[in-house]
């Protein structure tokens, strides 16, 4: 990366968050001047009137769109309409507002929830519409493929300079571990201290284990989002990932290993795998922006693991 980020005025949402966090420390490596993270308490970005003031306010150059409600299976199972109607709006009135006021670009980050439920692996950007997503996060996943519709429409009738990254699943430290809406290596880890510390016999994870996934550490995907935001100009949504996937099984058993957990790992078959496999084609992203994921997956989840124990003492 060059001078790119020094003197222009960054919106980051989500920027307090915790890919956020990797986001804006990274700008910051970087000499940006003027980093602008908007707070859920001054700015509801589900609301019209609080996206104007916002911009109104900060008066942004680019804007990296990060804030999303995420959660797990479980936390999609639990709020498919909040989930849909808050990514939708947060996502359609902050581009909107951006095409208005002509800021210079607009980054959107989707998710690998878009994709149809049995996509080839590995996955392809030009297999998004081939097919409804997997039916546990499809309502997330479908609002966020509508900031790709939105993005390539602008583009098209307005030039207006909207970039779409579709990334996996991230971990490391400052991972969010509320049971409650955690992701799979958080939770999993989680399940596993707590074991270690009641000495319990066995853990239990939803699921058979047999569904694959990806993840990306989250210093890696913020890397790859700034080469973009950097780099790419262009229509077509850009997948970010490693290239690997693995069996939330084996990932169990790295984890147990990782936290000192020797007891059993039992699988309740009663509740969801989600989508069969996920696993991106990553080839896109290194021939447009030159980004290649460098954390080794043994290394990132050691990392993350020292981390969550330092954190919880």
């Amino acid at each position: 990366m060059t001078e790119f980020f020094k003197k222009r005025r960054i919106v980051i949402t989500g920027g307090a968050g915790f890919l956020g966090g990797c986001v804006t420390e990274l700008l910051r490596e970087h000499r940006c001047n003027n980093i602008l993270v908007p707070r859920s308490r001054d700015y509801n970005l589900v609301n019209y009137a609080d996206v104007v003031k916002m911009y109104d306010d900060m008066k942004p150059d680019i804007v990296i769109h990060l804030a999303a409600v995420v959660g797990g299976i479980g936390a999609n199972r639990l709020h498919p309409g909040r989930f849909f109607y808050d990514n939708l709006m947060m996502g359609v009135q902050l581009i909107e507002q951006a095409r208005l006021r002509k800021i210079e670009k607009f980054v959107a980050i989707g998710t690998v929830c878009l994709y149809p439920k049995f996509t080839p692996v590995p996955f392809k950007e030009n297999d998004i519409w081939n097919g409804y997503p997997e039916e546990t996060n499809a309502p997330y996943g479908l609002a966020k493929k509508m900031l790709l519709v939105q993005s390539q429409a602008y583009r098209a009738e307005y030039g207006f300079n909207s970039i779409f990254l579709i990334p996996v699943n991230f971990y490391g430290p400052r991972d969010n571990f509320d049971p409650e809406s955690s992701h799979v290596i958080p939770a999993i880890i989680k399940k596993c201290l707590d074991a270690v510390e009641s000495k319990a016999e066995y853990i239990e994870c939803w699921g058979t284990g047999e569904a694959s996934r990806e993840f990306i550490y989250a210093a890696d995907a913020a890397e790859a989002i700034l080469l973009a935001t950097e780099h790419y100009n262009g229509p077509e949504p850009v997948n970010i990932g490693t290239g690997s996937e693995i069996k939330i099984k084996d990932l169990a058993a790295k984890i147990a290993r990782l936290t000192g957990f020797t007891g059993r790992i039992r699988w309740d078959g009663s509740k969801p795998d989600g989508q069969p496999r996920r696993c991106l084609n990553v080839s896109r992203a290194k021939q447009l922006f030159g980004f290649e994921a460098k954390m080794p997956f043994d290394e990132g989840l050691k990392r993350t693991v020292d981390w969550y124990r330092r954190w919880r003492g």
